[in-house]
């Protein structure tokens, strides 16, 4: 599922074009190169090496926070991991900028604060006459007193509205689209909108109330055509595609906000 602000480019090891294929669903935390990597870049350009016995290309990956991993196959030399580098360092720094401007929520929540709720920005304010509560625009929630860091309390409800609001929408949206769900959880996932098994159970992002109803929409139908199909190949985009035809805006929606939830 490519939502995670993070690119991927390909190489061959002998090849002399990169391919972009989708983003890749989790965030790689870079690490020091090992001793077994071979050898290290510049420290200063934060750039984390690694081999991976998995990769068949040399890969590159940013993440939010603008750090780098630079995947080499096992069979890779530092030779053509360097000129991949070099090839791609006008995207790299296109990406960095862009992830820059990103919108980000406050670690603390307080009076004022802006938190992106039902796909708007809102501001955290007073209920006027009500001394223990706040309003997220249309919404007040409960809170023990306004003063102090309110991301506690103010996410709690979140996950509880999560809990009663995404199960009862996954099942309508199975019965529409004739899927059969065994069961559905409500998770606190930090590197993925969802995740499905090919036996029909569904796992979904509290953060997702957090998104606007289409988007949210997106996620479910996403996982339920993992159902029928457990891989992002031409013929699962043609079934997502069949049942959520605003998917592609869904899918910028998250690649512009996925920061300011988290992930």
């Amino acid at each position: 599922m490519p939502t995670n602000e993070q690119q991927w480019f390909d190489f061959e090891p002998s090849a002399p074009v990169a391919t972009e294929v989708a983003p890749a669903p989790l965030l790689v935390a870079p690490r020091p190169p090992a001793a077994g990597d071979g050898f290290a870049l510049d420290a200063g350009d934060r750039i984390a090496v690694r081999r991976s016995e998995k990769a068949s290309r040399y890969r590159l990956s940013v993440g939010r926070d603008g750090a780098v991993v630079l995947t080499i196959p096992v069979r890779g030399s530092e030779r053509q991991a360097r000129q991949f580098l070099d090839s791609q360092r006008d995207w790299l720094e296109r990406t960095r900028s862009r992830l820059a401007q990103l919108p980000r929520s406050a670690t603390v929540w307080t009076l004022g604060t802006s938190v992106l709720w039902r796909g708007e920005w809102h501001a955290i304010e007073r209920v006027p006459g009500a001394a223990q509560h706040v309003a997220l625009g249309e919404e007040r929630f409960r809170v023990s007193r306004p003063e102090g860091d309110l991301r506690p309390t103010l996410e709690a409800h979140f996950r509880r509205a999560a809990r009663i609001e995404l199960p009862p929408r996954t099942w309508e949206l199975a019965a529409v689209t004739g899927v059969e769900v065994r069961e559905v959880s409500v998770r606190d996932q930090r590197t993925r909108w969802g995740s499905c098994s090919s036996t029909g159970l569904i796992s979904l992002n509290w953060r997702l109330v957090q998104a606007p109803v289409f988007v949210g929409d997106y996620i479910i139908l996403h996982e339920l055509m993992h159902v029928r199909e457990m891989n992002h190949s031409e013929r699962f985009w043609t079934l997502v595609e069949g049942v959520c035809p605003r998917w592609q805006e869904a899918e910028r929606w998250l690649k512009n906000h996925g920061s300011a939830l988290g992930l």
